[in-house]
């Protein structure tokens, strides 16, 4: 998936799947925060079958894109010839140029009226779900390839990047076949929902960890996908839900109470969890809460921050107002299981392989799932 995504896990994405193969038996995988699906995508590809879920409608659309569309020759010859037939259509300037080209910066008019025109005609048509699904990814990430932000869209750039001025095309998202273990599924809902609602054999947990709400970071996502035209606010444009639409998980104060929750309810015998240093738990309290499901196991690694936050902190008049703190930060990928049994050991074992390997490339395994 080749959206820029604050948080996504590209880096840590083989490893993962590799400490999956070692929690076996493991058919069923629960990425309860999907995101782009990136680790969604990774697992099918493994042959899992994968439960995503993630409470943005522009989340939910790239996971049944990628996690849950069969990627059968029909479906892709049908998006195939719904791509070429979209990427035909004249410019028609509407709400999308008018926000976020006209009164915003994030995409070039000429991009946005393609944005517009496009968008209408996939509301006009009558597609099932699967398929509206990935001509939508593919418009999101023709939109994306041309933006001109720093990867997040709670501002845009002062000046035009460079690939703004390409014209936007539409190309076929690379949707894999089903999986061995079964058809995955896309949800929309609150974690605390899915939780109760979704039962797997690993559990991948990857939550918001600041303040900053994934809604605002990417309103131009959720505003394309669901198309509902809303009342904006401020220079970013951003939706007026964004300001009734808080996460608990974005709240200092309530961060540890809704994870806890999360941590003792969720149905799976596993647990992988991502989260960095920039959280609002630290490593020790990270451990303590995991350790009530289990043994943890934590793999540390150093990573450089987004480019917008080492570029500095601006005022709305491009003026430089704050100074960067640090441009490292560490991520961490804890692996929990149950005190019983071999699954830890041989995901420790793969850890420690992870940190003797210099490079930082996980080791190439060959488990296979489900047995």
């Amino acid at each position: 998936m080749p959206i820029k995504y604050l948080g996504s896990k590209r880096q840590f994405v083989p490893l993962i799947a590799d400490i999956v193969e070692q929690l076996r038996p493991a058919c069923t995988v629960l990425d309860l925060f999907s995101g782009t699906s990136r680790v969604g995508d990774a697992l099918k590809r493994r042959q899992y079958r994968v439960l995503a879920n993630d409470y943005l409608a522009c989340g939910e659309a790239i996971a049944r894109c990628y996690v849950e569309a069969d990627g059968t020759s029909e479906q892709l010859r049908q998006a195939r010839l719904l791509i070429e037939e979209f990427n035909r259509l004249p410019p028609a300037p509407g709400y999308f140029t008018e926000v976020f080209c006209e009164r915003s910066r994030y995409l070039q008019p000429k991009n946005g009226a393609r944005v517009d025109a496009i968008r209408e005609e996939i509301e006009r048509k009558d597609l099932d779900p699967e398929l509206r699904a990935i001509v939508l990814v593919s418009l999101m990430e023709a939109a994306d390839r041309v933006d001109s932000t720093t990867g997040v869209q709670m501002a845009y750039l002062k000046k035009w990047a460079p690939r703004a001025f390409n014209d936007l095309e539409l190309r076929l998202p690379e949707v894999a076949p089903r999986a061995a273990a079964g058809k995955g599924r896309a949800h929309r809902m609150d974690a605390a929902e899915a939780v109760d609602a979704l039962e797997a054999d690993v559990a991948y947990l990857d939550p918001p960890y600041n303040q900053h709400s994934f809604l605002g970071n990417y309103h131009v996502w959720e505003s394309l996908v669901l198309w509902d035209k809303p009342e904006h606010y401020g220079v970013a444009c951003k939706r007026v839900d964004c300001k009734q639409r808080k996460s608990d998980f974005n709240s200092k104060r309530k961060f540890r109470a809704a994870w806890e929750r999360i941590v003792e309810r969720v149905r799976a015998p596993h647990l992988i969890v991502s989260f960095s240093d920039e959280g609002f738990l630290d490593r020790s309290e990270m451990e303590a809460i995991l350790a009530r499901r289990g043994e943890v196991r934590v793999i540390e690694s150093d990573y450089r921050r987004y480019v917008g936050a080492r570029i500095g902190v601006f005022n709305p008049s491009g003026e430089r107002v704050g100074r960067v703190s640090h441009l490292r930060n560490k991520e961490y990928l804890y692996v929990v299981s149950p005190r019983s049994g071999d699954q830890l050991s041989r995901a420790g074992d793969l850890i420690a392989q992870r940190r003797r390997t210099r490079s930082g490339t996980p080791v190439e395994l060959r488990a296979a799932p489900c047995m």
